[in-house]
């Protein structure tokens, strides 16, 4: 099993953010990061989630991704996305990441597990460090993000 850890993070909410992965695979371990110029907390974390799985190369291996946003764990756990995939996410935002999320998640197996933020796990505080750190590099324009 692929053991996949994320967290994204925006300074103001629109702001500067970032989001930090953390991906575990036997003895292996690859920390991925980037920043934004102007985004949101939500699209920090469900990006963080797309690039995670865009950097997988099998797809025959079990999944379970950890995230401490109830925004995206539940979106997918509760089955959410599918109602708004019917309605072509009317009313709905960050609908350009949702459409990179939906043929990505169906590829794998996948199994979210929400962690709580800030309670001492150290892959998801590591997330947390490597998102915030990537506000301070250069930061890419998210060009799905209009306010």
């Amino acid at each position: 099993m692929i053991k996949i850890y994320t967290d994204g993070s925006s300074r103001g909410n629109p702001g500067p953010g970032g989001y930090g992965i953390v991906l575990l695979y036997k003895n292996n371990r690859k920390e991925l990061s980037q920043g934004y110029k102007l985004t949101t907390n939500n699209r920090m974390e469900l990006l963080a989630v797309i690039r995670a799985l865009e950097a997988l190369k099998n797809n025959s291996i079990d999944v379970t991704i950890y995230s401490d946003s109830k925004y995206v764990v539940e979106s997918v756990e509760k089955g959410w996305i599918w109602n708004w995939e019917k309605v072509n996410f009317k009313k709905k935002q960050n609908i350009d990441l949702w459409k990179k999320f939906i043929p990505l998640y169906k590829k794998f197996k996948i199994k979210f597990e929400w962690v709580k933020g800030h309670s001492g796990n150290i892959e998801n505080e590591r997330c947390d460090e490597l998102a915030n750190t990537a506000q301070e590099r250069e930061l890419l324009t998210d060009e799905g993000y209009s306010k």
